[in-house]
Order: structure tokens, then C-alpha cells, then sequence
């Protein structure tokens, strides 16, 4: 048996649920990696396992089928250190207005899924005494935009769960970490006009992910610019608001 501290990457197939769990294998860490596909994380797992000398591991995960949550906790052979949600859907706004389905699974995705599994590993922490909740929400949960306010609005709900879930998990040894990336280059921003001086790489996200675990940090803007940034958009007036056009 290992004594090596261990991560659950859920999401793992993303790029920054790569990236994140190559910085955790690099820190000594062991790794599951979660996704729909479990086979098709095996060669990233194998991988792992090749360049760090840790153990790596697949397991089939699909943050709709909410019904299996319980199964899949239940089902796995140890009760990790850390677990990482990297689930989402950025989904097409335009099609969102009008396309329920389409609406129903951004919500889903990046509010409903996320929260009820990490509300359940949240549980299995306390009632160890110990462990650390990782939920990446976005930016774009800070304040709705016209432009993205479908996405926006469901990852605002999560960070608004983890906020409520660190205040309770905070007097029971587990910690509750948002991270808050922004723009970042990745296959799912591909085609999308990003601003450079506020846009990073996945291996950048992974290093800001393992150092809020280590440090116990709360809330994370992986660049320091879209605290700013956002701060100054929140305070905008209304009647200001709603006239720009982004």
C-alpha cells in the first residue's frame, strides 16, 4: 500500500484536468483520473505513471447521470486527500436562449453535477476529519453578461456553493478551494477571440490548482489581472452596465 498523498481528477480528460494532474504527479502525488471515457484517459494515466513513479488510475465518471454519484463514491477502492472538479460546458449562448436542452445541460454541467458530487465527497472528508475540495467555477460567474450569462449564471450558482461549503467544512478539518481561471488556451476556447494579457496556459491553471491546495488558499484568480478586472466590472452601475456590449 502507498502512503503517498492522493488526488481525484474529475474532468480529467480536459486540459486543464491534465494539466492539473500532472502538477499534482509531479508534487508525489497518486492519481485518478475521472471522465466519460475511461479508457481513453489510460494512456495519460499510463503516462503518469511512466514519467513520476506514482500509481495512476481511470475511472468513469459523467457529471449528468447525477443517479450514479453515490455508486461512484462508493465504488472507489480509496477515499482520496483531494478531489478536483474540472467538469464543465461553455455551451453556445446564442443557441441557449432559445434551446432549452441546450441551456438545461450548460446548467447542469457547470452548477448541478459539480456541486451535488463535491457535496458528497464533502460528507465522506467530514466524517474523516480531513481532506480538500477543489471546484474551478470562472470569472464569468462574477457578474452575468449578456454575452455568456447562460454559463455565467451556473457557474456563479457553484461558486456560491463552494463559498457556503468552505464556511461549514471550515470547523471539520476540510478545505474548500474556488478557483477562478479566466481565459485560458485550451480546446474548448478554441475559435474564441481571447485577450492575451489576460489569457494563460492549462499547466499555468495546474500550478495555481496544487499551490491552493498546499497554501489552503480560498479563492484563487489564477491571474492576478482578473481580480482587478473584475472587481471594477461588479462595481459598475447598472444602468452602465447593461449598455456595454461584451
Amino acid at each position: 500500500m502507498t502512503s503517498r498523498m492522493s488526488v481525484l481528477v474529475l474532468g480529467g480528460s480536459s486540459d486543464i484536468g491534465r494539466a492539473a494532474a500532472r502538477a499534482f504527479a509531479r508534487a508525489g502525488y497518486d492519481v485518478a483520473l475521472a471522465g466519460r471515457d475511461a479508457a481513453a484517459l489510460e494512456p495519460d494515466a499510463a503516462d503518469l505513471r511512466a514519467r513520476y513513479n506514482i500509481e495512476a488510475s481511470t475511472r468513469s465518471f459523467d457529471v449528468l447521470d447525477t443517479a450514479s454519484f453515490d455508486g461512484f463514491v462508493a465504488g472507489l477502492p480509496v477515499l482520496p486527500d483531494v478531489v478536483i472538479s474540472i467538469v464543465g460546458l461553455l455551451g453556445v449562448q446564442d443557441n441557449a436562449e432559445s434551446d432549452l436542452a441546450h441551456a438545461t445541460a450548460i446548467m447542469r454541467s457547470n452548477y448541478e453535477g459539480p456541486s451535488l458530487i463535491l457535496g458528497l465527497f464533502a460528507e465522506k472528508f467530514l466524517a474523516r476529519g480531513n481532506g480538500t475540495i477543489v471546484g474551478v467555477s470562472s470569472v464569468a460567474g462574477d457578474r452575468g453578461r449578456a454575452s455568456n450569462y447562460v454559463y455565467g449564471s451556473a457557474k456563479a450558482g457553484f461558486s456560491a456553493f463552494l463559498s457556503g461549503l468552505r464556511a461549514r467544512c471550515s470547523h471539520g478539518g476540510v478545505h474548500v478551494v474556488t478557483v477562478k481561471p479566466g481565459f485560458v488556451r485550451t480546446k474548448m476556447t478554441e475559435g474564441m477571440k481571447l485577450i492575451g494579457p489576460l489569457t494563460v496556459e492549462a499547466p499555468v491553471v495546474g500550478a495555481a490548482i496544487l499551490n491552493a491546495v498546499e497554501k489552503k488558499t480560498d479563492v484563487v484568480y489564477v491571474s492576478g489581472k482578473w481580480r482587478l478586472v473584475m472587481l471594477i466590472i461588479k462595481t459598475l452601475p447598472e444602468a452602465v452596465f447593461k449598455k456595454l456590449k461584451f
